[in-house]
């Protein structure tokens, strides 16, 4: 039996981003849905490892925003609330596991979103919470789990690892750590 339990923040603790959510974020940007989501995600990867929040809306957007700019804060609260929906399945599981394990989260995620986390009542649970942002290292990078196996002061054999994306999943099984690809209710992808 492993001693860890490392759990992935998007789409295995919260649920998926609402396709509605995301129009909202379109709307508020003033851009067409399809293009803004295109760019979200074309952007995300800098944004994930601490880039400032201005900037990385300016190339969402594709206007230079600054840091107190309000559309920055609008669309930090609602990006923030859209990845917020908590998956019931997944938080029953981690009740049930933090009578047996020790609990640490490993997420890619922005400033913002690690922050909201950290502020969550439900995240207490967790002994360690890691982010991309604070590392400046993001998954599948090898680095960032050989940091993590660090900080916990365990082998990779004394972790599970549960994460939604395949890539991910098999950057930590190479290292040795017992890794499971986590599947949201109806999805097929990896």
């Amino acid at each position: 039996m492993t001693t860890w339990m490392l759990l992935d923040y998007g789409e295995v603790i919260s649920m998926p981003q609402p396709a509605g959510e995301m129009a909202a974020l379109a709307a508020l940007a003033g851009r067409d849905p399809d293009v803004f989501q295109e760019r979200y995600w074309r952007h995300r990867a800098a944004y994930d490892l601490g880039q400032a929040p201005h900037l990385y809306w300016s190339d969402v957007i594709e206007r230079d925003l600054s840091s107190d700019d309000p559309v920055v804060a609008e669309l930090d609260v609602a990006d923030t609330a859209s990845w917020s929906h908590l998956n019931p399945e997944t938080m029953e599981m981690i009740e049930k596991a933090s009578g047996s394990h020790r609990l640490a989260l490993l997420s890619n995620a922005p400033g913002p979103m690690a922050a909201a986390i950290d502020a969550a009542p439900w995240s207490e649970v967790f002994d360690h919470r890691f982010y991309s942002c604070r590392m400046s290292l993001a998954k599948p990078d090898p680095a960032i789990f050989e940091s993590v196996l660090r900080r916990l002061g365990a082998e990779p054999g004394d972790v599970t690892f549960l994460d939604d994306r395949a890539v991910n999943v098999d950057a930590a099984a190479a290292l040795g750590i017992n890794a499971v690809l986590y599947r949201p209710p109806g999805r097929t992808d990896g």
